[in-house]
């Protein structure tokens, strides 16, 4: 079920965002939706070239796998 927010925006950003719903002759409500959607889904997801890379980096992935088994069997420790 779709949820309601409330958002507050300098003028500045309000007008910005507006002009830009506008160009893409959305709602404002919908573009500022889609943009956040965008952006979690860069944010949280690397592209598959940056996927290749760490695959093939032997060090880092060497690395990962070695504390993902510290972290399963409660060895190492946290670093503040």
């Amino acid at each position: 079920m779709p949820k309601t927010i409330t958002l507050r925006l300098s003028n500045e950003r309000y007008h910005r965002f507006q002009q830009a719903a506008e160009a893409e002759e959305r709602p404002i409500s919908k573009y500022i939706e889609l943009a956040a959607w965008q952006h979690i889904l860069e944010a949280d997801f690397v592209s598959d070239a940056e996927m290749e890379e760490i695959l093939n980096n032997k060090r880092l992935m060497r690395s990962l796998k070695r504390g993902a088994w510290e972290a399963a069997h409660g060895k190492g420790h946290f670093v503040e």
